[in-house]
């Protein structure tokens, strides 16, 4: 169950008077040196033995109850309902009953709610898991707890919570219904029970989870899945849930009404992670085993083409993608597998290598063709031509079949005296399609990679390069150290290759000092970037790779087990180890 934020209970503390919820329940004060004094209301107090320190906002009991403490322990008497439940009622405007004689018997456990119940009890029950979502989601929208889970999962962004209903389960709903003891409660308590939104036990199923729900384009709710947010829970305890009973319905099915490419997720927090980079066109399994009949034939009626499988990268995964891939091909459509580094899954990796618009689109167009023979070379076109980057030395255009997976800082051609220069990584476009199939080639360019540094030749002119192995993330400047040769003159500056205006400072120095024109800089310089984010995309990979651990020779692996054989071991003081493996006390 998530914890209420310690800072909630603090201003609650300090903020509503503990002597005006005292005196609303009738009791009358009398100073008492710095404090004050009257009849306590929970039990039959014929002399004053309630004291209140009003600068410490603090009460206390002198007489039988010897209750006391903060304004939540006041109304948790006052009321009989829990340490949550006498939080909400402080944060809602809790105004108490007055009674009619003071020192009455404390109140019992309440039966009666006395917040207003966010549902309608009359409700069908499309309509009452309806009005659920929307309570799960104003929760969210209040609870920090909850909104820093979901920044820290890369998909908190308020764009994906109010798009898709996010909300947060803590419990409080069930404060807000009545009891079953009573008609209304009976109804509404089992409704809900039907539904899956509360247990057998009364309990809400997705206590301290965040919500996901999945909606149909007409607005129902079709599934709700729920994902754990406290650390450390009972063992067993699961840490995610959906409602009980069959999947039903595809979640952001409108995706496939816009694009006949669709990115296919294993979950919903990895499809949120590719929703949030820009690329629109995905949606979720229900887990490896979760690819239901729905999903092939929404896939079906809205012609979808082709189908990324982008399953966590494990062996599970691996098997299930294969699966899916020989179940997709059967009926029809191109699959592919996203590859993501051994061990990681699509919301990792996006957190991990930065920014995610870009590596999830390196990861797309470098997707596996699952399908016999080679895969199809037909690119399915966007809903729209979107502009995409352009080589140094040409002009910004829109391609009539555009690559705009391949995301890459824009690199706009420009003069010193243009005015308009480009100089940042642009905001991911929305409704990115993502396709598998890479944009045409550029020519080959060669390059020796030794130690620090990295050379290339392009005609007469030879480029060294060293610093690429500090640029380890794609979010951070591309700053190299880079010298241009051509015959014995040569050119030498640290730059970022990013930044326009540093390129057109190096192509004007560069071209002066080596004689050549400045389109011929230019021109190498595009190249020259090109092979750099090339290697560096290796470099990532390679650093992401999950370290082997050296596999002990098998002649040495045969000594070891004999030697933890031998019924003798505790009586030898001492055991050699041959090969080099040292000497280990026994």
């Amino acid at each position: 169950m998530a914890r209420i934020p310690e800072q909630v209970v603090e201003r609650l503390k300090t903020e509503i008077s503990v002597q005006r919820l005292a005196e609303a329940c009738g009791v009358a004060f009398k100073p008492h040196g710095s404090d004050l004094i009257g009849r306590c209301p929970f039990h039959d107090d014929k002399t004053p033995s309630l004291v209140v320190t009003p600068a410490k906002n603090l009460w206390h009991c002198l007489g039988a109850c010897q209750a006391g403490g903060t304004v939540i322990d006041w109304v948790m008497r006052a009321e009989g309902v829990s340490f949550r439940h006498a939080v909400e009622l402080l944060q809602n405007d809790y105004q108490p009953l007055v009674a009619s004689v003071a020192g009455a018997a404390p109140a019992k456990h309440s039966t009666v709610k006395k917040l207003a119940m966010p549902i309608a009890a009359d409700a069908e029950d499309a309509k009452l898991l309806s009005q659920v979502i929307e309570y799960y989601h104003e929760t969210l929208l209040a609870s920090p707890e909850a909104i820093e889970y979901l920044k820290r999962r890369g998909i908190g962004s308020d764009d994906a919570i109010k798009t898709f209903k996010l909300g947060f389960a803590n419990r409080t709903l069930g404060y807000r219904l009545p009891e079953k003891n009573r008609i209304e409660g009976a109804a509404i308590r089992g409704q809900l029970q039907r539904l899956g939104v509360l247990r057998e036990s009364g309990h809400e199923h997705f206590n301290g989870s965040v919500v996901i729900p999945v909606i149909a384009p007409s607005g129902e709710i079709t599934e709700v899945y729920g994902r754990k947010i406290t650390e450390g829970l009972r063992p067993g305890t699961p840490n995610h849930l959906y409602l009980p009973g069959p999947h039903r319905g595809v979640w952001n099915e409108v995706a496939l009404v816009e694009s006949k490419e669709i990115i296919l997720c294993e979950a919903l927090i990895d499809a949120l992670s590719f929703w949030g980079a820009g690329f629109r066109n995905v949606t979720a399994s229900y887990g490896i085993e979760g690819f239901t009949a729905d999903h092939l034939t929404a896939f079906k009626a809205h012609g979808t083409q082709r189908v990324l499988i982008a399953y966590d990268r494990d062996e599970a995964g691996d098997r299930a993608a294969e699966k899916l891939g020989q179940q997709l091909t059967a009926a029809g459509l191109d699959a592919y597998r996203v590859q993501f580094p051994k061990g990681m899954d699509a919301n990792e990796y996006a957190l991990k290598v930065t920014p995610a618009a870009k590596s999830l689109g390196l990861v797309i167009r470098k997707a596996q063709w699952l399908g016999k023979g080679e895969a199809p070379t037909t690119r399915v076109l966007p809903p729209a031509a979107v502009p995409t980057a352009t080589a140094v030395g040409e002009e910004a255009t829109k391609e009539e079949i555009p690559a705009p997976a391949e995301i890459a800082p824009v690199i706009v051609a420009a003069s010193v005296t243009k005015p308009e220069v480009v100089d940042t990584v642009p905001a991911p476009i929305p409704a990115l399609p993502a396709s598998p199939l890479p944009a045409p080639a550029a020519a080959e360019v060669e390059a020796q990679v030794r130690d620090e540094e990295i050379v290339m030749t392009l005609g007469d002119r030879r480029y060294r390069i060293r610093g690429l192995a500090k640029n380890l993330a794609f979010d951070v400047l591309l700053k190299v150290n880079v010298l241009v040769g051509r015959g014995e003159a040569f050119h030498v500056d640290t730059l970022d290759l990013y930044s326009v205006r540093a390129r057109n400072t190096f192509i004007a120095q560069a071209a002066s000092e080596i004689q050549v024109k400045d389109d011929v800089i230019r021109h190498d310089l595009g190249q020259v970037l090109r092979k750099l984010e090339e290697l560096q995309e290796r470099q990532i990979a390679k650093t992401l790779q999950p370290a082997m651990k050296p596999a002990m020779p098998a002649e040495e692996q045969q000594e070891a087990l004999a030697l933890l054989k031998d019924p003798h071991l505790l009586n030898r003081k001492r055991v050699a180890w041959a090969h080099g493996w040292g000497h280990a006390r026994v």
